[in-house]
């Protein structure tokens, strides 16, 4: 018989009691995350000229698994980037390198020699759907830590 990731039971193989709170805390951070970055783009949603004089570009939060290491001793910290109780971490934040629409309006100050003006390439029906779903997965993962949290509590009082 095994535990989680071919453990085998029985042979000090046995998951930290802490692990499930440690794998639902850093969903809850990733999508913390995304709705930080996803705020800003909305809220950049109309931003023709930046600190570097460009148009603003949409945020995108890349994320990545964080490989679950069985030698780690319970509540040890661990960095980010290397292996620890598993979950998910944020990889970094990237540009979307696509280009924002051409739109004439000759009298914008951000206007070319031919009256157009280069939108940022912020989408907010995309916005509103990353929105949506980041939601989802954030109470999803606060689900789970309250039935872990609740679960670790009642086996105290066994």
């Amino acid at each position: 018989m095994s535990g989680d990731g071919g453990i085998p039971i029985g042979t000090g193989g046995v998951l930290p009691p802490m692990r499930g709170l440690g794998i639902a805390a850093s969903g809850l951070s990733a999508q913390r995350a995304r709705l930080d970055a996803i705020s800003e783009n909305i809220a950049n949603a109309e931003t023709t000229r930046g600190a570097d004089g460009n148009p603003y570009r949409r945020k995108i939060v890349e994320l990545q698994e964080v490989q679950y290491d069985p030698s780690l001793p319970d509540g040890q910290a661990v960095a980010p980037g290397q292996a620890g109780y598993g979950g998910v971490s944020v990889a970094g934040v990237v540009e979307d390198p696509s280009q924002g629409q051409l739109v004439y309006d000759p009298g914008h100050p951000d206007a070319d020699a031919n009256g157009y003006v280069r939108m940022p390439n912020v989408d907010l029906n995309t916005e509103m759907v990353d929105l949506l779903q980041t939601r989802r997965l954030f109470e999803a993962n606060a689900t789970v830590f309250q039935a872990i949290k609740s679960l670790l509590q009642r086996s105290t009082q066994l």
